[in-house]
């Protein structure tokens, strides 16, 4: 199915669940999947829409088409904007909705189908695991416009890929291939041309057949450990913690009934 965002022709987005798997597909292929507003509001939406389906165990996003995963931010959808829109309207939303990607309670995994340049190396690097075709490539061609990356290309790209990797992309231009990106621990896996989804789907599988709170746990200490909203995710573990408290169900019927609560600290 489809979302709204987008014209009838171009829906920006493609999403389909298969199995307690999500599946998302840039759609903007003859723009090698580039991302305007619509297309940032239709991933975050989404993310609404996984986040809130029990059902789904796994996300997995990726590109229409075989030219690229996406060469990043559409040009003519920012290029015209004041400075004050550019900062609050696109470098932030893309920021908050990027975000949202990168803190999805369920695994997300990114196949790189082609190239991710720019805002799509920054959408990818939102992914908790990633599948590279062997076409594929990655940069940060930002500084040849006389700009700089707006969607954590200088934050999140560095907590996961280290810093003097991403100074390569983003001061010198490197543009790294598939086994290059390999090398570096940019990809962690690549695969023939064409079979990045059908690879994705495996991976999602292996990730389904484990306890579900395990790895949704697992998933959010690992991302408080790289810097990943760190404060929301241990205090959501102990949250969840608390909920299995005989205190806290005192706690509750104590107010309920209109009586001191008594706390046996259990």
């Amino acid at each position: 199915m489809s979302d709204p965002h987008g014209t009838a022709e171009e829906p920006r987005l493609l999403s389909d669940v298969r199995d307690g798997v999500a599946i998302a597909t840039l759609n903007r292929p003859r723009k090698l999947n580039a991302l305007d507003q619509a297309a940032i509001a239709a991933l975050d939406a989404w993310v609404t829409a996984t986040e809130a389906n029990r059902d789904i165990r796994v996300a997995i996003l990726t590109g229409a088409g075989d030219r690229a995963f996406s060469s990043g931010g559409d040009i003519k959808a920012w290029a015209g904007l004041d400075p004050v829109s550019f900062g609050r309207d696109w470098i932030r939303e893309g920021h908050r909705v990027f975000d949202r990607l990168a803190r999805l309670r369920q695994p997300l995994i990114v196949v790189l189908n082609g190239p991710a340049f720019g805002g799509g190396l920054e959408l990818a690097a939102t992914a908790d695991l990633i599948v590279a075709e062997e076409q594929a490539e990655i940069g940060l061609p930002e500084t040849s416009l006389g700009m700089v990356p707006g969607w954590s290309g200088t934050q999140r790209l560095v907590r996961r890929f280290g810093s003097r990797t991403v100074k390569r992309m983003a001061l010198a231009g490197k543009m790294f291939s598939a086994d290059e990106a390999a090398l570096e621990g940019l990809v962690d896996e690549i695969c023939a041309a064409g079979t990045g989804l059908e690879r994705a789907l495996q991976l999602a599988g292996d990730i389904c057949r484990r306890g579900p709170v395990a790895v949704e746990v697992a998933k959010a200490l690992i991302n408080a450990a790289e810097g990943e909203e760190q404060s929301a995710a241990l205090e959501a573990l102990a949250g969840a913690f608390i909920a299995t408290t005989a205190d806290l169900q005192e706690g509750v019927a104590g107010f309920r009934e209109k009586r001191a609560p008594k706390f046996e600290g259990r």
